[in-house]
């Protein structure tokens, strides 16, 4: 099976200096700042979280690199980048741009984008008592149709052509974190699917077979602004995509226990919602495992912890790596006797650092979590 399946791991990109933050936060400023500022916030908790390998610059092509020699040591075949793109322009993109089309190394690992298109609000960190108001909007996930028409554009012609970009059967996958956003974007069904139709064309004039549309779904609403869609099937064809899969676990079940629910619940409650899925949907569908969940680092660590939404969420506790083991050979099984499709796992994440799901080592179990996945799956 380990020769015909692809590992690719969600790669979240705000580890590096970023004008848009300098702007907002100050001069300097990444998400390392919330990493090394966070507090436990109820007895047992683990933070904060310190990276083994330090707080690298991830558009320092040396510092991918290690990333990428570590990633594929151990088994994982993919990066997909979250890539952000807005009406005005990229953000967050030095990581891909200069780090990973930069290292010299990158022909070990393939990469794709999954436009991550939700709304961007002020949550770095997150007040307490901003959270019964709207959060402040930065930058909307809501673009013109010649903003589309541009994205098409560059990812063809700036991330397609590497050598190194995913494909499936020949077509470079795309994936969209947010279908509600697309179609607001586009203004409704028809518009949508006539778009992407464009992106279609335009790939194959590129002199791609065609390209690989992927749609990340979901049943829970999570980060302010998300929207999920009520019945999505019927959507998938009209737009045209040719799979699906998940971001993270928690968009397949609240997390019922505060201030913290055991990993095994939510993977069981995971678990099934992938045989739901398997029945709504006539799509491949990619399974997903996820090594945690913790966005309390992006909490203003001064503020009480309650449950008052996200940042402020319960949090998965008892995610050893042993268990994070288990799972994936849960799913691995689970995935050798389903239907005749893509053989593709997808994990979360590499990097999640102020989220809690994080593959990069750490001082406490250090390369754990990777070896897991090279012990059940290979390298």
């Amino acid at each position: 099976m380990r020769d015909q399946l692809t590992i690719a791991c969600y790669y979240f990109p705000s580890y590096h200096l970023d004008a848009r933050n300098a702007r907002v936060h100050g001069p300097g400023w990444t998400e390392w700042e919330l990493v090394r500022r966070a507090e436990p916030r109820f007895p047992g908790h683990r933070q904060p979280r310190v990276p083994l390998w330090g707080q690298t610059n991830e558009a320092d092509p040396v510092a991918m690199a290690q990333k990428i020699g570590a990633a594929a040591d151990h088994g994982i075949d993919a990066f997909i980048f979250d890539w952000y793109w807005y009406d005005d322009g990229p953000y967050l993109a030095r990581a891909l741009d200069e780090g990973f089309l930069g290292a010299r190394n990158n022909d070990r690992m393939q990469y794709a984008l999954m436009w991550a298109n939700h709304d961007w609000v002020d949550i770095h960190p997150a007040k307490l008592h901003e959270m019964a108001a709207s959060v402040r909007l930065l930058y909307p996930g809501r673009v013109t149709p010649a903003t589309l028409d541009a994205i098409a554009d560059v990812v063809i012609q700036r991330y397609f052509s590497h050598p190194s970009y995913w494909r499936i059967d020949g077509c470079p996958y795309f994936s969209v974190y947010e279908l509600s956003k697309l179609l607001e974007s586009c203004g409704g069904v028809e518009a949508t699917a006539a778009a992407l139709q464009t992106f279609r064309r335009k790939v194959r004039a590129a002199g791609y077979p065609d390209v690989h549309l992927n749609a990340v779904v979901w049943s829970v609403r999570v980060l302010p602004g998300e929207t999920a869609v009520e019945s999505p099937n019927a959507l998938l064809h009209a737009l045209g995509f040719d799979s699906i899969t998940s971001y993270v676990w928690i968009h397949h079940g609240g997390l019922e226990q505060f201030p913290s629910t055991d990993y095994d619940t939510v993977r069981d409650r995971y678990l099934a919602y992938w045989t739901e899925a398997e029945r709504a949907f006539d799509l491949p569908y990619f399974p997903n495992v996820t090594v945690g969940w913790d966005p309390s680092p992006r909490t203003v660590q001064s503020d009480a912890y309650l449950n008052a939404g996200y940042p402020f969420t319960p949090v998965i506790v008892n995610n050893t790596p042993e268990r994070f083991r288990v799972a994936l050979a849960q799913v691995k099984e689970r995935m050798a006797f389903s239907p005749a499709q893509p053989k593709v796992l997808t994990l979360n994440a590499w990097n999640e650092w102020t989220e809690g799901s994080y593959l990069e080592p750490d001082t406490h179990d250090g390369y754990a979590y990777l070896e897991a996945i090279r012990e059940v799956f290979g390298r």
